[in-house]
């Protein structure tokens, strides 16, 4: 591989958290419209169930195996990521957009409390800078003093340390086998399903109303269902304690959507918050580089020629 390929793959990892944090930012709106015509776990179900078919499509052009390989890794994955990613959609239906994404993505703070015991990822120097400002940021835009909904707040908690524990459940699994990730997206995706589709006909809630913004809805949720198998290559290049910090740019992103199209406008405190998420993510991401950049600087001409197109861009301290 030469060296003008090698510096373009470095940067892979971040471009595609860039594209991750504008799909699923604006997707809390597209969500909170979907659950206006339809019941959070029919709506979940409808999601995951769709997107699961267009990966599998996907994996069938692509000429992958369809085994299930690990099966039950990937039901226990399948459970955190999947079936449990149908509380933050429920807290949506009850509650705010805006304020539900924000809470959702504690998930990363959820990350480095279980990644540094149990993967041994730990957060050194300008690191803790970066975790501080972010942590403050949340801090301001979740408003603890002024916080009202609790239900609705405990929902989207919990969707976002069931995304944590699946996250390092993911890194776990790699180190015990050879998973190619479109099929296990697939197979995880799919198999989260039947408990929000059980749930569904247990409660039996009124018909969803279809309609285009329905429809619409979905379709876009079957979409970001689909590349989530793209978060799942962020992590495999990436500590998950710096993938789970940088994709952080998401709840902001879905705290301005929110504000322009639905109304929800963020309160003073909260603008501040988002500013300081923004400065932390710019934190890690020179981070990232830059220890990406000094592993290759002092790295053997043979290992450069011999490395993989995207290898692990942060350090493991």
């Amino acid at each position: 591989m030469n060296q003008t390929g090698s510096n373009r793959s470095q940067y892979l990892p971040f471009v595609a958290l860039v594209f991750l944090a504008l799909l699923w930012g604006y997707n809390w709106v597209v969500m909170k419209v979907g659950v206006r015509y339809c019941d959070p776990f029919v709506f979940a179900a409808l999601r995951n169930v769709f997107g699961a078919l267009a990966l599998f499509a996907v994996a069938l052009v692509r000429g992958c195996s369809l085994r299930l390989k690990a099966f039950w890794w990937t039901t226990l994955f399948s459970i955190f990521q999947t079936s449990l990613a149908a509380l933050p959609v429920w807290a949506l239906y009850i509650g705010s957009a805006g304020r539900t994404a924000v809470l959702t993505y504690t998930m990363p703070f959820w990350i480095l409390v279980i990644a540094w015991p149990v993967l041994g990822e730990r957060i050194r120097g300008v690191q803790w800078v970066a975790v501080v400002l972010a942590f403050a940021g949340l801090i301001l835009i979740i408003d603890p003093l002024g916080l009202q909904g609790w239900a609705a707040s405990l929902l989207a908690v919990g969707g976002g340390l069931a995304w944590a524990i699946a996250s390092v459940l993911f890194k776990i699994i790699r180190k015990r086998h050879e998973l190619e990730l479109l099929p296990f997206t697939a197979w995880q995706t799919l198999i989260g399903s039947i408990p929000l589709i059980v749930v569904a006909v247990a409660v039996a809630p009124p018909m969803p109303t279809w309609n285009a913004s329905l429809i619409a809805a979905l379709l876009y949720n079957v979409i970001c269902s689909a590349v989530y198998v793209i978060w799942l290559y962020v992590l495999h290049n990436l500590t998950a304690g710096t993938a789970g910090i940088s994709i952080l740019a998401v709840p902001v992103l879905g705290v301005v959507s929110a504000w322009i199209q639905l109304g929800e406008r963020p309160l003073a405190l909260e603008g501040v918050g988002m500013g300081l998420v923004l400065g932390a993510l710019a934190i890690l991401t020179a981070r990232g580089l830059w220890a990406s950049r000094q592993a290759r600087l002092s790295a053997p001409a043979h290992e450069l020629v011999q490395a993989p197109v995207v290898g692990d861009l942060t350090q493991k301290e």
